[in-house]
């Protein structure tokens, strides 16, 4: 199946914006169709608090977290040139969740976006590794084995810091981050992903366009005037502010930035800068529709949008792999 850019992404945006307006007639509290008028001519009631100060900021926050994960993915797979390559593999997401463990286990977790600024700061130092790094071994090769190497560590640092929760409760609110979930979030979050998209959106078009040209090789990109040092940099910074961003506003939710550029890919776009507008679309349809599905199915009150993201994502990844070896084969 061949779609072009336009189509897709038109037929991606609608199929999100649905996605919003059909999920905010859903929840615990069941709305009346005088309840729904209420809350529109009325925002200030209890109606219009519902719709507008609790669902509506939860499926805005889902789909930027998904868009800014699916831009990610779509960014690393174009600059690694690898097909398993996402948003965590640079070891960004571990050290969001350090972060934002090291702020609950400190007991700061209620203080006003302490959390989130933990996370955030994790990334960064994270981040500010991976640039030195790339700014002496700009390879791809040696990008990867780095981020392999400080996912570890991070992993490892996070298993440290369970130890010392202090009290099961600690643990459990811990554990219930790294799960990742869109519950109870705020315009303020949706306000944050919307700043986090924009400025990560600015990197990429600015450098995004050399994932063009480094398709053909890194010799022959360094040859068409392509400065791999600058090129790198700019996008692992990109890549790196949405992954941190998205676990600071919604925990570790993963499998969406693999699995949505190969998506867009058996849509019949193999370009790796047409590929991105598309891959962020349908991050953040695969994030609403997940974190939908958490609301309306019986007896998944207490699951994760991570974990479902996985349950789901995981075969329909399998089954589209298989798609693709067995076309590898044929050709």
């Amino acid at each position: 199946m061949h779609l072009s850019s336009i189509t897709l992404n038109l037929c991606l945006g609608l199929a999100t914006l649905a996605l919003v307006i059909v999920l905010m007639l859903f929840g615990d509290v069941a709305m009346s169709p005088a309840m729904w008028l209420d809350a529109v001519v009325h925002p200030q009631a209890i109606a219009g608090q519902i719709a507008w100060g609790i669902r509506l900021p939860r499926e805005l926050v889902a789909a930027g977290v998904g868009a800014m994960l699916g831009l990610a993915g779509a960014v690393m797979q174009g600059l690694l040139r690898n097909p398993l390559a996402e948003p965590g593999l640079l070891g960004v997401s571990a050290g969001a969740g350090l972060g934002a463990s090291v702020a609950i286990v400190l007991g700061i977790g209620l203080v006003p976006f302490a959390v989130e600024g933990f996370a955030l700061l994790g990334a960064l130092a994270v981040a500010i590794v991976l640039l030195a790094f790339v700014s002496r071994f700009p390879q791809r090769q040696s990008l990867i084995l780095l981020g392999v190497a400080i996912s570890a560590l991070c992993g490892a640092l996070m298993a440290l810091v369970f130890n010392l929760a202090p009290s099961p409760v600690t643990l459990s609110e811990i554990i219930g981050w790294t799960m990742g979930s869109v519950e109870n979030r705020t315009w303020s979050d949706a306000g944050f992903c919307v700043g986090g998209l924009a400025v990560g959106g600015l990197l990429v078009w600015q450098t995004g366009r050399g994932l063009r040209i480094l398709t053909l090789g890194e010799e022959t990109a360094r040859s068409m005037g392509v400065d791999m040092v600058r090129l790198t940099q700019g996008l692992v910074v990109a890549s790196s502010l949405l992954a941190g961003l998205s676990v600071a506003v919604a925990g570790i939710i993963g499998f969406v930035g693999l699995a949505a550029p190969h998506f867009v890919r058996a849509m019949g776009i193999k370009d790796p800068y047409r590929l991105i507008l598309p891959s962020t679309l349908t991050g953040a349809v695969m994030a609403v529709a997940a974190d939908g599905l958490l609301r309306v199915l019986p007896g998944t009150g207490d699951l994760k949008l991570g974990v479902l993201t996985s349950l789901v994502g995981a075969p329909l990844f399998a089954v589209l792999a298989f798609r693709s070896a067995r076309s590898w084969m044929q050709d």
